[in-house]
């Protein structure tokens, strides 16, 4: 465990020192590489400038547990005034012959997913966002209570260049 978290946080750096458009970026380890389907990961940021506009990106952490070729996540974008933007995206994971897409070495991979393109963020205080996934199996009603393979949660805002 200390291991994986060393190597995350020179993998950070090394990004972070890569991208000067980068203005935020924060990930969530999930214990044991399980998503609980009530485990919503939230993450908090301020001070964003209230004209320019960022690009909003999920990053998501995979291994070969994850038994599936897409990902469906419940995203909430919530502005410091309450209101709130919730969406249900989906984002392919693998390929058709199950090669994964992301980047990485050995078994984890990690995926950087458009979450928001040109959002200003024009009201001053804390903004959240909210992650949950809604997997389930084709047919079935009920959602996965426990989705396997999933090891990390980020969120990363950047100046948009456009």
């Amino acid at each position: 465990m200390r291991k994986n978290s060393l190597l995350s946080l020179l993998t950070l750096a090394l990004f972070w020192s890569c991208n000067d458009q980068m203005v935020f970026s924060e990930y969530e380890p999930l214990k044991d590489g399980k998503w609980e389907m009530d485990n919503v990961v939230q993450f908090e940021f301020s001070g964003m400038d209230s004209i320019t506009p960022y690009n909003m990106f999920i990053n998501i952490r995979n291994d070969d547990t994850f038994p599936f070729s897409n990902l469906f996540l419940i995203t909430e974008l919530e502005a410091p005034n309450g209101n709130t933007l919730k969406d249900t995206l989906e984002y392919k994971m693998a390929e058709p012959t199950g090669e994964w897409l992301g980047k990485g070495l050995g078994s984890v991979k990690e995926n950087k997913l458009w979450f928001q393109e040109n959002v200003v963020f024009p009201d001053s205080g804390v903004y959240k966002v909210n992650i949950s996934h809604a997997m389930r199996k084709n047919g079935d009603v009920e959602g996965i209570h426990i989705l396997d393979g999933i090891t990390d949660v980020g969120l990363e805002i950047e100046k948009s260049t456009q």
